[in-house]
């Protein structure tokens, strides 16, 4: 692979920006290279320009003793400024330039010193960041050792005059504690560099840190929620409990391992970009025919991006501090939690998934051939089967279809960057990949075309008449496992994920009660796009539970119950993102979101219009569904491609977007145009178009269909947006609560 290509593969996406323009430096020397072509006359010995070096004859033996050597003569000089800023600025001068290529190389070396002094800016004031976020966690290491203190030992067995001291700075020295019995016991030895003086603190004098913390409450809860909008304390009372100690253990060690992890990227990035300009200047002696890249590398091994040595100090002391206090002074396993885990690609989830795209694939085609074979749909039982048993087995169509579409997300957001892991929260190492995602959906669509084909089979079978309830139990049994799995407490089947989607729908059900993250909006707006699917879960629960499933008789599309929670069950997902909308308003005072609710309240209303219109007919249901209905697609496209994309925004080209990841503007006028298209599908609706040989739940299982495909392409512009609005802030950690608040009057004394 290239270093072009692999520099940019190695990049923190959210940083791009702050990297050096390798690609804009390249094209700068294909620039000078062809001018230097240009200059070169035919027939004429091409010969390096060096007006300042003697010839040195052709009888002259070569010696390669240091003592016959030239001097070398340095092409360019590199000079140093310090701004008002106190940043350091470079300027590089060109010593002797060639007529061919002369502003191609003025350029090259303006445009390398102001990306060196961008990427030395950068990096200095990441550090600068890094050194005050150690000195927070200090203090939290600090009052961490004076809880573990008071939990091993109550505050009534310590007097003010016993000689027990304790070594609080954590981060402060590189040597490793001493274990809490002997912090809490003996006295503690130092042989740091300052003669074993190392900084001590008597035990009632590291109690005293208790006195000036509390605890934070870092998981938000129902009883949390009300505290604030009543404006109350929402600080725990600093119980010295073993339980409270291990909480605070496990957010500390959480809050160590991303500290950690921003070290090793700024670490990373100083490497890149040093290696970076190794590569081009390499290249430009090659191209210019000169020697200026030792000159200027040893200006960038004198800068502040490589030889600042802060960023190694503060590993190998986060690396202590973690190993004795979080990993039992087992560094093995300390260092297993800080390092990333570098997830591997197995070979048997690439076989398994095309395993069974395979089989849903031939299973597709054998139910074609059936139904076509033995003539089902002219049958007598065909429209009773698809008024009771399609709806059933449309679930697992609507699920699988969206599995499908997210996992094409995955793939285009690996493919043009878009840190999707950590934009959605994912515990690192844990996310899905695209061919896991693919792999559990078509083997969840293997699983029900088996079930649809067996149970036809039996169906239309005289001899295996006898067991028609076992078919009729089929797709409950198969919905029984799906929960069954998607439940389970064991670590199998992608357990992180799994716990990861059960509390983040927790979140879209009590959504006004807890603070709204992206994957809780996120995962409510996908869920407004599966209203169909919620509704056949709710013809399970009244076929199954109230219908006679043995003879496929049911009394629920007469039911008034029935009927009424077809209006609440297509509400629900809209109701809990206008919930969504308000607790942002209420809790960032952001206006949009007041729009954004709008949008929402008014869809809940042509939702239920439209619903009403389908089961009660009436000329005054369907104008108003229509009146509803058009204003509720005009508001929502306008949003979807004005916010939620941030496309059609006048001071930007072709109206687009500054910044676009896709290469091909193409594609997103092809997106405006699709996502206009499908969410005009309600117009079936509301018009009643029929086609004879369509049955009506065939009709709204395809245009349920269309909803999943439009809520998939919205899906990545979303998310690109998403990262890009990254991108710009420079956001590339998320920000990790910390267990314990210093009393902000005691801070400002100090």
């Amino acid at each position: 692979m290239k270093f072009g290509k692999d520099f940019v593969r190695q990049m923190i996406p959210e940083w791009q920006q702050a990297y050096i323009d390798y690609a804009c430096l390249k094209s700068i020397l294909q620039e000078i290279q062809t001018s230097r072509k240009r200059s070169e006359r035919p027939g004429v010995l091409k010969r390096k320009l060096s007006g300042s070096r003697n010839f040195s004859g052709l009888t002259k033996r070569y010696s390669r003793t240091a003592s016959s050597r030239e001097p070398e003569i340095q092409d360019i000089m590199v000079y140093a400024t310090t701004g008002d800023d106190g940043f350091e600025r470079y300027e590089t001068t060109i010593l002797e330039v060639a007529e061919a290529g002369r502003e191609s190389e003025l350029a090259f070396f303006k445009t390398l010193d102001l990306e060196f002094d961008k990427v030395n800016h950068f990096y200095r004031s990441k550090v600068e960041e890094m050194v005050k976020e150690a000195v927070v966690l200090n203090k939290q290491m600090d009052a961490l050792i004076a809880f573990r203190i008071k939990v091993e030992q109550p505050s009534s067995s310590w007097s003010c005059s016993e000689t027990v001291s304790v070594d609080i700075n954590a981060l402060d020295s590189t040597e490793q504690r001493k274990t809490l019995g002997e912090e809490m016991g003996i006295k503690v030895e130092g042989n740091g560099s300052n003669g074993g003086d190392s900084t001590k603190e008597s035990v009632p004098e590291v109690l005293s840190v208790l006195e000036r913390i509390r605890l934070n409450k870092t998981q938000e809860t129902p009883l949390s929620t009300i505290k604030n909008v009543l404006k109350l304390s929402n600080q725990e009372e600093l119980k010295f409990t073993r339980e409270n100690l291990k909480k605070i253990e496990e957010r500390l060690k959480n809050v160590f391992i991303e500290f950690y992890r921003k070290l090793r990227h700024l670490k990373n990035y100083s490497f890149l970009n040093t290696l970076a300009i190794s590569k081009i200047m390499k290249k430009y002696d090659k191209i210019a025919s000169r020697s200026a890249a030792k000159p200027y590398m040893e200006m960038v091994d004198k800068s502040y991006l490589t030889s600042s040595d802060e960023i190694n100090k503060l590993m190998l002391r986060v690396e202590s501090t973690f190993v004795e206090h979080f990993a039992g002074l087992n560094r093995s396993k300390g260092m297993n939690l800080l390092r990333p885990k570098v997830k591997k690609e197995k070979h048997r989830i690439t076989f398994s998934t095309g395993f069974f795209v395979g089989c849903t694939v031939s299973l597709v085609v054998a139910l074609v051939m059936f139904i076509h074979a033995r003539n089902i749909m002219g049958a007598d039982g065909h429209k009773l089967y698809m008024e009771t048993m399609f709806p059933l087995y449309s679930l697992f169509a609507f699920v699988v279809l969206h599995m499908i579409m997210y996992a094409s997300n995955i793939y285009f957001w690996k493919r043009y960057r878009v840190n999707y892991p950590f934009i959605f929260g994912f515990k690192e190492g844990t996310e899905l990949g695209y061919r896991h995602v693919l792999l559990l959906s078509f083997g969840l669509g293997t699983l029900a075309l088996c079930a649809v084909l067996i149970n036809l089979d039996m169906e239309m079978d005289p001899n295996t008449n006898d067991y028609k309830t076992m078919t009729e139990l089929l797709p409950i049994f198969i919905l029984a496992l799906v929960v069954a799995i998607l439940f389970c407490p064991f670590n199998i089947f992608y357990r992180s994920s799994r716990v990861f989607f059960l509390m983040v729908v927790f979140r879209c059900i009590a959504a006004p009660l807890y603070k709204v993250n992206l994957p809780d909006f996120f995962l409510a707006d996908q869920l407004t796009s599966q209203v169909q699917a919620l509704r056949s879960l709710e013809f399970y629960i009244c076929y199954y539970g109230w219908g006679d499933f043995r003879h496929r008789q049911n009394t629920c599309r007469s039911s008034d119950v029935y009927s009424t929670f077809y209006f609440i069950v297509a509400v629900i997902p809209y109701w809990s993102r206008f919930l969504q909308c308000v607790r942002r308003l209420i809790e960032e005072n952001d206006s949009s979101q007041g729009y954004n609710a709008l949008k929402y309240l008014l869809t809940v209303v042509a939702v239920c219009l439209r619903t009403a219109y389908s089961l009660n007919r009436g000329n005054i249901w369907k104008v108003a569904a229509w009146v509803f209905s058009a204003l509720a697609t005009f508001y929502g496209t306008y949003w979807d491609i004005v916010f939620d994309w941030g496309l059609l925004h006048r001071p930007s080209k072709h109206l687009l977007r500054e910044k676009l990841l896709v290469p091909h503007k193409a594609v997103y006028y092809v997106a405006i145009v699709l996502n206009i298209v499908l969410r005009m599908a309600w117009l079936q609706t509301v018009l009643d178009f029929n086609f004879k040989f369509l049955h009506r739940e065939t009709m709204v299982a395809l245009l349920a269909a269309l909803e999943i495909i439009r809520r998939g392409i919205w899906n990545f512009f979303r998310l690109e947006n998403e990262h890009l609005n990254n991108v710009g802030k420079f956001r590339a950690f998320k920000s990790v609560p910390l267990p314990f608040n210093y009393d902000e009057e005691e801070d400002r004394d100090n």
